[in-house]
């Protein structure tokens, strides 16, 4: 595995709570650089999808201002056509909406107001509901109609959501945005970008989530694997129990598989398939998401069982990507 990724801190658990965590490599392969330990801090990239966007969505659904049907033209004055007229907020969480994949934001999208109106005139490529593709562009629309809809920012929501938890200790389970200068020494770097003034640590990796100051929708989560597991822990429960997260039915509705042809994906969530992260050994129940700079996290609740994987996989450079092979094999090899 040389050079796969300089640092990775793995912990796996319940519902009650974590099982095992440990924490391997040092931050970068500079000499010298800080030990792994597990209050590393990551760059959590795409698991902000489901973390997040997906949670805040949930929240709203469950005070009757959001319901999965919600067509995004009601809610978007921006969002203008008679071929995205039909659009909904569960076809932006299952990647059903046509949307593309990827849509470089602009320099001006750094206003808010700018960033919506690009986004809402970005083309589609399929009829919606005909295919799931994955797509950062549906998440960062979503991102912005969750703010119009909560009427604050997303991080704001999601900060509300999150301290409001039973048992919250913002000092151990942070997770949040745009870390700030006292977590800097305690953040595995990502990638070097001349373009950005060099190696990247505690600045968001993804360009769109950097062009939107560092919050929306599909990136800009930074954490630790512990935070991550109370996360996890926590959906675990409500799969059970109503928690500050989902009541059973809610949850139960958001890990399912939707009815796309060929798609793996449920409402944010992506769910097991033997070829996929997760490996082959959890229930087919199990849900689960990526991140580009090399984080995972999967949860088999049937079992009650999350794993979360957290590594740094892009640093110093994006076209590593010796790590991939690993991930199955290490979901594998803790479900045994």
């Amino acid at each position: 595995m040389a050079r796969a990724f300089p640092v990775a801190v793995c912990e796996v658990g319940r519902g009650a709570g974590p099982i095992w965590v440990e924490a391997f490599g040092r931050l970068s392969y500079d000499p010298g650089a800080a030990a792994a330990s597990a209050d590393t801090v990551f760059d959590l990239a795409s698991l902000t999808k489901v973390v997040v966007t997906t949670s805040v969505v949930m929240a709203l659904v469950r005070q009757q201002a959001l319901s999965i049907d919600t067509r995004v033209a009601a809610v978007v004055p921006e969002w203008r056509g008679a071929d995205r007229a039909s659009i909904t907020v569960g076809q932006l969480l299952d990647h059903s909406s046509g949307l593309p994949a990827q849509f470089r934001l602009p320099p001006q999208a750094r206003v808010r107001r700018e960033a919506l109106a690009l986004l809402c005139a970005v083309p589609l490529e399929r009829s919606p509901g005909e295919a799931a593709v994955y797509s950062d562009v549906g998440f960062m629309l979503l991102g912005r109609l969750l703010e119009i809809v909560g009427s604050r920012p997303l991080d704001v929501l999601w900060r509300d959501l999150w301290d409001a938890r039973p048992g919250a200790d913002a000092m151990s389970a942070w997770l949040g945005f745009r870390p700030d200068a006292s977590k800097r020494p305690f953040i595995a770097p990502t990638e070097f970008s001349a373009e950005r003034g060099g190696v990247l640590r505690g600045a968001v990796h993804d360009e769109n989530a950097e062009v939107l100051s560092g919050v929306a929708g599909h990136a800009g989560l930074f954490g630790a694997a512990p935070a991550v597991g109370v996360f996890a822990s926590w959906v675990l429960r409500s799969f059970h129990e109503s928690t500050w997260l989902a009541t059973p039915g809610l949850m139960r509705q958001f890990a399912a598989r939707g009815v796309v042809p060929g798609s793996s994906r449920a409402l944010g969530w992506d769910t097991m398939l033997p070829t996929s992260s997760c490996g082959s050994r959890m229930s087919p129940t199990a849900i689960g998401h990526t991140g580009f700079t090399g984080t995972s996290l999967w949860i088999d609740w049937e079992r009650d069982v999350y794993v979360v994987l957290l590594t740094n996989r892009v640093h110093p450079t994006r076209d590593n990507e010796r790590f991939l092979p690993y991930r199955a094999r290490f979901h594998d090899a803790v479900s045994c």
